[in-house]
């Protein structure tokens, strides 16, 4: 119990240099590319899951839109895998790296702000200024818009690294106080254990939707800009 409870969001290092580039091209080993006419039960469930969320991805798009397919797809797969592998014992896990998120959330919030102002510049302007609004209050309108339009890749990578280091935590303290309570009364251990157990399931079910609302709310971005 005397563990640092931050220890586990560390960046692993060996040989005094960080290997997290390793850590994160690691999930890609669990999407292998196969060339067999008839593919086993494995790859066939992740084609069919791509092939769904694909499709309800794309539906609201336009064809400009529609060009992201790959990075949104690409972008559920890496956040996804990686939520789930950091759920394993002594593993690291990324997104609970604020720097990270914001690096995958800034890049690809102005992508899509650059396409509104490239393809609908009077639209994108609009929306900083609603119709009807009293003389008055245009300036700070114009001014809440602005911030609130900034605000967005912060929330994204907010909202990520939140969620799975919440998760992370309340795991970590509940498996310490599972332990010291075996000496103490195996009844009440067993009930913290089960609550660990629960709480386990939870955080599978936390993982993926936390990658399914970072994709689909950069798809939602994509969507009013194109």
């Amino acid at each position: 119990m005397n563990e640092n409870l931050f220890a586990s969001f560390t960046t692993p290092t060996m040989m005094g240099l960080p290997i997290v580039i390793l850590i994160i091209l690691f999930p890609s080993i669990l999407f292998p590319s196969t060339t067999r006419l008839v593919n086993n039960r494995l790859i066939a469930l992740q084609q069919w899951l791509i092939r769904m969320t694909t499709k309800q991805m794309v539906a609201i798009h336009s064809k400009k839109g529609k060009t992201w397919t790959l990075m949104l797809i690409s972008l559920i797969m890496f956040i996804g895998s990686t939520n789930l592998l950091g759920l394993l014992p002594h593993s690291f896990t990324p997104t609970t790296q604020l720097s990270m998120n914001l690096g995958m959330a800034i890049p690809l919030w102005a992508g899509t702000v650059i396409l509104g102002f490239r393809y609908k510049t009077k639209m994108s302007l609009a929306h900083f200024l609603p119709q009807g609004t009293p003389l008055p209050l245009i300036p700070m309108l114009i001014i809440i818009e602005t911030i609130s339009l900034f605000i967005q890749p912060v929330a994204l990578a907010v909202r990520l690294t939140a969620n799975i280091t919440a998760g992370h935590l309340l795991i970590h303290l509940i498996g310490g106080a599972t332990l010291v309570l075996m000496n103490i009364s195996m009844t009440t251990a067993f009930i913290t254990f089960v609550i660990l157990v629960l709480l386990t399931v939870l955080e599978f079910a936390v993982a993926l939707i936390q990658a399914y609302v970072f994709t689909l709310l950069v798809s939602l971005y994509l969507h009013d800009n194109t």
